[in-house]
C-alpha cells in the first residue's frame, strides 16, 4: 500500500487521514509510539520541538504531555491529553492547549498478512477564529501535509533501522 495523506472537510472541521504500511510487527510498532519521546524523531527539525514533562513518561489514559514548537518562527506551548490508550490496538491524543480550536489525533495499528502493520492516522481540527480562521487553511494543510510526509519517511526509518538490529545474530 503506497503511502497516503489525505484531507476532507466538513463545516469548519477538518480531517486529515494518512497510512502506511511497515513491514515490523504490530507490538514493535506500538511500542515505539508508545515511547514519549520518539516523538521528537518523527517530527521536523525546524518545528523546534521539545518535550517539557519530565520523563520517562508512562503512557496511558489520562497521561498528560507538554510540549513546545515553532509554527511558522511564532514559538507556541502544546499540552496534550491521552484519551485512550489501548496497546497494542490503538491509541488517541488530544490537544488540551495549543495552536488549533480542536486537535484530536486517532492512532490505529492493524497486523498485515505479511507480518507488518498497517499505521493509520486520523486527526479532526478545527483552525481557531472561526469563519476568519478558514483564510489560514490552505497554509495549515500545506504545513500539515509536510510534516506528515516527514513523520512517515521518519517512522519508516527508524522502525526499519529497529527490525534490522533484532534479526542481527
Amino acid at each position: 500500500m503506497k503511502p497516503q495523506i489525505e484531507f476532507s472537510r466538513t463545516g469548519r472541521t477538518w480531517l486529515l487521514r494518512s497510512s502506511q504500511v511497515i513491514p515490523v510487527r504490530r507490538d514493535d510498532v506500538f511500542a515505539f509510539f508508545g515511547a514519549a519521546e520518539n516523538l521528537r524523531r518523527i517530527t521536523p527539525p525546524e518545528l523546534g520541538f521539545d518535550i517539557l514533562t519530565g520523563g520517562p513518561i508512562a503512557m496511558s489514559t489520562g497521561t498528560l504531555i507538554d510540549y513546545r514548537l515553532h509554527l511558522w518562527g511564532v514559538p507556541l506551548r502544546w499540552r496534550t491529553l491521552i484519551s485512550k490508550w489501548n496497546p497494542p490496538v490503538e491509541f488517541v491524543d488530544e490537544q488540551l492547549r495549543g495552536p488549533y480550536a480542536e486537535w484530536v489525533h486517532h492512532h490505529q495499528f492493524t497486523p498485515t498478512a505479511t507480518g507488518g502493520t498497517l499505521v493509520e492516522d486520523e486527526v479532526r481540527f478545527r483552525l481557531p477564529f472561526g469563519a476568519l480562521g478558514t483564510i489560514g487553511a490552505p497554509f495549515v494543510r500545506r504545513q500539515l501535509r509536510r510534516i506528515f510526509a516527514y513523520r512517515r519517511d521518519a517512522i519508516s526509518a527508524a522502525l526499519s533501522a529497529r527490525a534490522r538490529l533484532a534479526a542481527m545474530p
